[in-house]
Order: C-alpha cells, then sequence, then structure tokens
C-alpha cells in the first residue's frame, strides 16, 4: 500500500512525489540499503578517539533566538574541553552546536537525515553523514554519544529524548547523563509527567532521576565533565 504526504499548498508537488521509501523496489533490496547505513555509520564514527555529546533541539530556531545562543556556548565549552559534538546535521539548534563546536576546531559531527522539505545541513558539520532511515540514524545517535543535551525542540527531539529514557528506564543500555536546558521550557511537560504519569502509576517517581533539568552553560559543561571523563 502506498503511503503519500498530505497536500498542503505550494508543496503539492513535493509531497505527492516523495516518499518514505521506494515501494517500487522490494524489501529484500531495500535491506541492503539499511545495512549499507548502518556500516557507513560504524565505520566512520568508531573512528571518533574522544567522548562525544550529542545536542538535539529545534530545526526551525532562528539565529537570532537566545537557544541558539546557547547552544552555541555549550557546545564552544565542551569542544573547548575535548568532546567531540553530535547533532542531526541541520538548521536550527543544530547548526548553532555545530557552529560552536567548529568554533574551537572541535570535532563536528553532522547526522543529517534526508527529508523533502525543511532539512538541509547546515556547513559547520566537519564530519557529515546522511542517513534515509530515521531508525539507524537514531542507533547512532545512541551507541556514539555518552550524554545527551535536549534543547527546546518539537517531535524529533521529543522521540530523540525519550527513546533514551525509554532504554535507560527498561535496562536495554547502560544509564548516561541527559539534560534537557530550559526549565521554562520543559517545565509543563514536567509538571505533566508528574500529574499524570507517576500519580497514575505508569512510571516511578525514581524514573526522574533519569535525566536532570538545568539552565546555565557553565553548570551543564561542569556537569557533562563530571559524568563524562575524558
Amino acid at each position: 500500500m502506498r503511503k503519500e504526504w498530505p497536500v498542503n499548498g505550494s508543496k503539492t508537488d513535493e509531497r505527492q512525489q516523495y516518499r518514505l521509501d521506494n515501494f517500487n523496489v522490494g524489501d529484500s533490496w531495500r535491506l541492503f540499503r539499511i545495512m549499507s547505513e548502518f556500516v557507513d555509520g560504524f565505520d566512520t564514527l568508531s573512528a571518533i578517539n574522544r567522548p562525544a555529546v550529542s545536542i538535539f533541539g529545534s530545526a526551525r530556531t532562528s539565529a537570532e533566538d537566545p537557544y541558539y545562543h546557547l547552544a552555541v556556548k555549550i557546545a564552544e565549552e565542551l569542544a573547548a574541553a575535548g568532546y567531540a559534538i553530535i547533532t542531526g546535521g541541520g538548521p536550527g539548534i543544530m547548526q548553532a552546536a555545530n557552529k560552536g563546536a567548529a568554533s574551537r576546531n572541535g570535532i563536528s559531527i553532522g547526522l543529517n537525515i534526508n527529508l523533502p522539505f525543511e532539512q538541509e545541513p547546515n556547513p559547520y558539520a566537519n564530519l557529515p553523514l546522511d542517513f534515509k532511515y530515521f531508525f539507524v540514524r537514531k542507533v547512532m545517535f545512541i551507541k556514539y554519544a555518552m550524554a545527551f543535551i535536549c534543547m527546546p525542540g518539537g517531535f524529533g527531539t521529543l522521540d530523540e529524548m525519550f527513546e533514551a529514557l525509554t532504554l535507560i528506564q527498561t535496562r536495554r543500555i547502560k544509564g548516561f547523563p541527559i539534560v534537557l536546558v530550559g526549565r521554562e521550557f520543559w517545565g509543563g511537560l514536567l509538571e505533566w509527567i508528574n500529574e499524570r504519569l507517576i500519580k497514575g502509576g505508569m512510571i516511578d517517581k525514581d524514573d526522574m532521576l533519569i535525566f536532570s533539568v538545568m539552565d546555565e552553560p557553565g553548570e551543564i559543561v561542569s556537569y557533562i565533565r563530571r559524568m563524562v571523563v575524558l
């Protein structure tokens, strides 16, 4: 069964032509494309000789936004301390983090995803990789990052954050630092988790200890340096 993007104004032709996958190719052949993405990712990222920190956030954040400047600052300080920086390779917060890392001559990794609209690779990733499949890309984030920093973002940021929280909660992976940046932004979500999930018995109160909430770049970098030793 074919699945098409919904029609929406001027993007009609682009979305109609785009497919989440090439449904004219058999599933068995698609496996080779999937395997090649895993091989390329493993071969490239396994060569990194220092701990890496993934920084997530909205692709739609403008360069004038305070969170953009905060992402630059955090990435600068982490890169100066010797950490590699991994982002989704696109614009917004991702661009800010890659920019900060590159400005300190750090390893600035961009794991770009091929999308029909919105995301183009940013110019600050000095180690770029392109992915067709979200799930392959997410494996790279989990496998090669020693910490996650989650800036304000949309569904993609939430997806990556909750994926990590779920894997740690269920002990499928060893725990690592997850920092949510911006108490004002994340406060409503945390309140909802407390009121609905904890009080409803859907998660344990101790599950809130899997992550931390911080605002200041110095505090964030100091925490990462304590938890992820070079």
